[in-house]
């Protein structure tokens, strides 16, 4: 997956900081973070929180809709992104001794809004293909299911997840002995 957002992100920070002459030091002691975190961040080995990045974007005095104008992601067909659970990217926060982090997914989809639902699969569970106006996320929280995107079939077993546009035909299907759950979310795009 592309980070490009990230990059963008990371980018602006770094030029509107630049074009301020406000050292990393000064930045982080405005936005309450620390040194090391702003270069992170700058060097876009990692992602703030949104409650971080907004603190730097106040820090740096520029107005919400202007830093993030023309940020954008660069493809326009929206992809189909399967992460299996050994690709999950562990990291820690700063003051959370004993707190264990994942990230699964950071995708940008547009204004959006979202509906999260649990889906429990009975054995041999099968739909025919369906579609939604939405881009569906879906984590496998146990047993293990095959996932029919079109005419491509996916085997999505616990701790999987994949992100696709529901606009895509679409069904899975229990092949297991026992139910299957999987953790939903449906991001609709907010309509103009």
């Amino acid at each position: 997956m592309e980070d490009d957002i990230l990059i963008q992100i990371s980018n602006r920070i770094k030029d509107r900081r630049r074009e301020k002459n406000i050292t990393v030091q000064e930045l982080a002691s405005r936005a309450n973070v620390s040194k090391g975190l702003i270069s992170q961040i700058e060097n876009s080995r990692t992602i703030p929180s949104l409650i971080v990045l907004i603190d730097i974007i106040k820090a740096l005095e520029i107005d919400m809709n202007m830093f993030f104008k023309d940020i954008h992601s660069s493809g326009n067909k929206f992809p189909l992104i399967i992460r299996r659970r050994s690709e999950y990217h562990h990291f820690e926060k700063e003051d959370a001794e004993g707190f264990h982090y994942q990230r699964i997914f950071t995708q940008s989809i547009k204004n959006s809004t979202v509906d999260i639902v649990i889906l429990e699969l009975e054995p041999n569970a099968y739909r025919p293909q369906v579609q939604t106006e939405a881009y569906e996320y879906k984590y496998i929280l146990n047993g293990s299911i095959e996932y029919q995107l079109g005419a491509d079939t996916y085997t999505l077993n616990q701790g999987d997840s994949m992100l696709f546009d529901g606009r895509l035909p679409h069904t899975p299907r229990n092949r297991g002995m026992e139910k299957a759950s999987m953790l939903v979310i449906y991001f609709f795009e907010d309509q103009d």
